[in-house]
């Protein structure tokens, strides 16, 4: 399909026409049905970050936070296998002739789907995978606790430290003698198919390894980057404010839309820990609103309450988790208290 549309009308057509409607069934499926991410390469949003170059979108940051608040506040569980692929476009795109040749074609269209396995890199201690060189490759040892949308992805970037470094991998998404695989049973997305991954003496050939850089870089590219994930809870806010009806949530919906658009390194743990908030806020004004019919199985309400909860903690750091906490008046004696 020619990318020559508006990619946020794009995704709120899709998102208003397919995914809203079936919510309640790919909240229910054991893994997200494919027609569903189907339909999502089908109009060319595999390719969000892609390069025009190469037939995708190459969306700026204030037009991708409105696709993926629309999708977002459509079918979550969807748009959380989606919008992993998107760190691997980028890191592809910015990859050596021969990967980016080979790979950024098939990534963009959604021929090829991807996910990631680097989380872990964001917590304090010890890394949570290591890489060492091999010849011309590297082997990795550890583990990943959080990889989305196993089966319904090909590929996947891990991230892995070596010293003050990052190697980063393409790897296939298969279970292997050297990488193994676990569930990882949710309370909310379950469909989404997220597994922990554990690597013993895994193989990285020379022309699978991304790129190599400084920690420290990463982090701070990490940093810039972290508003993108404040839109999924912006769209199930903006979900729960339009089944509501008019009321003084769509002024602080419009007002968390401008914080995260606006957001820069040292504003954006707040922008997201107060779109977190807005998210469970609203879907508990929904419950509310609609009384006991919230608790039916299959209820929207009852999806975006646990839908809120999940995006308290998905891609929450450190800081942001002070300032939600700090936000809510609560800071526990020890960081993990349950």
């Amino acid at each position: 399909m020619p990318k020559t549309r508006d990619p946020a009308r794009v995704a709120a057509d899709i998102a208003e026409d397919l995914l809203f409607p079936n919510a309640p069934e790919i909240d229910a499926s054991a893994v997200v049905p494919r027609r569903y991410l189907d339909a999502l390469a089908e109009v060319g949003l595999y390719g969000l970050y892609a390069p025009t170059g190469s037939g995708g979108f190459d969306a700026d940051p204030v037009t991708a936070g409105r696709v993926v608040e629309a999708l977002g506040g459509a079918s979550l569980t969807t748009a959380f296998v989606w919008i992993q692929h998107h760190s691997v476009v980028r890191a592809i795109a910015g990859a050596a002739p021969a990967m980016r040749d080979g790979w950024l074609g098939p990534l963009g269209a959604g021929q090829v789907r991807a996910g990631i396995a680097y989380a872990a890199l964001r917590r304090p201690g010890p890394p949570a995978a290591v890489a060492r060189p091999a010849g011309d490759g590297w082997v990795i040892d550890g583990h990943a606790p959080w990889v989305t949308g196993w089966s319904r992805i090909d590929v996947l970037l891990a991230g892995a430290r070596a010293g003050a470094d990052v190697v980063w991998a393409l790897l296939d998404a298969a279970a292997a003698p050297t990488c193994t695989v676990e569930p990882v049973h949710l309370d909310a997305l379950q469909a989404s198919a997220t597994v922990a991954m554990q690597w013993t003496g895994h193989a990285v050939a020379p022309e699978r390894t991304v790129a190599v850089e400084p920690f420290t870089e990463w982090q701070r590219r990490d940093a810039h980057g972290r508003q993108l994930n404040g839109y999924l809870a912006l769209g199930v806010a903006a979900r729960c404010a339009r089944l509501l009806g008019p009321s003084g949530l769509d002024a602080s919906v419009a007002a968390a839309r401008l914080a995260l658009d606006a957001a820069t390194p040292e504003t954006v743990v707040t922008a997201r820990a107060e779109s977190s908030l807005l998210a469970v806020r609203a879907a508990a004004a929904l419950v509310a609103a609609g009384g006991g019919r919230g608790m039916e199985s299959g209820s929207h309400a009852a999806r975006l309450m646990r839908e809120a909860m999940f995006l308290l903690v998905f891609g929450q750091t450190r800081d942001i988790r002070a300032a939600q906490l700090a936000a809510l008046g609560a800071t526990p004696g020890r960081e993990d208290p349950a």
